[in-house]
């Protein structure tokens, strides 16, 4: 995500339709989020378009920004906070443990806190239960991690 701020900052930076506007990206407290500063509600939306080419060209899931906020307009200027969305609830933890225990019998999957943890004999179920979630749309963005 750093890259991708960065980026967007300089992208803001050299474009000929943001000069002389108040468009600016800057981070939420503590990186969980970006507030987007612009003119009005169509830079904004600009802004985030800029924030999504830059996460697609990394591979990342652009469902990971939560654009669920209200617009916010004050003295001349349009601000709205873009959180990032984190962990798993217990209804998108269930549907994912469902989904590999009606596909992977052999997998064990158990809900730990906000993350589902998959447990196997084989690497290569693993990699398939991987590739399964990978192939389903969730409305939610999914990451992996590997614990030896």
């Amino acid at each position: 995500m750093n890259n991708v701020f960065d980026q967007t900052q300089r992208e803001l930076d050299s474009r000929y339709d943001f000069k002389g506007t108040p468009a600016a990206i800057e981070w939420l407290d503590d990186k969980k989020g970006l507030k987007i500063t612009g003119n009005g509600e169509w830079q904004i939306d600009a802004i985030l378009d800029i924030v999504r080419k830059k996460l697609a060209s990394r591979g990342q899931s652009q469902k990971v920004l939560d654009v669920a906020k209200e617009v916010v307009d004050s003295n001349m200027k349009t601000t709205k906070e873009v959180p990032f969305k984190q962990g798993l609830d217990q209804d998108k933890a269930k549907k994912i443990t469902a989904l590999v225990r009606d596909k992977f019998p052999k997998i064990k999957t158990q809900i730990q806190g906000d993350a589902v943890r998959v447990m196997g004999n084989s690497k290569d179920d693993l990699q398939g239960v991987m590739q399964l979630l990978k192939t389903q749309d969730f409305d939610f963005p999914l990451s992996f991690t590997n614990y030896r």
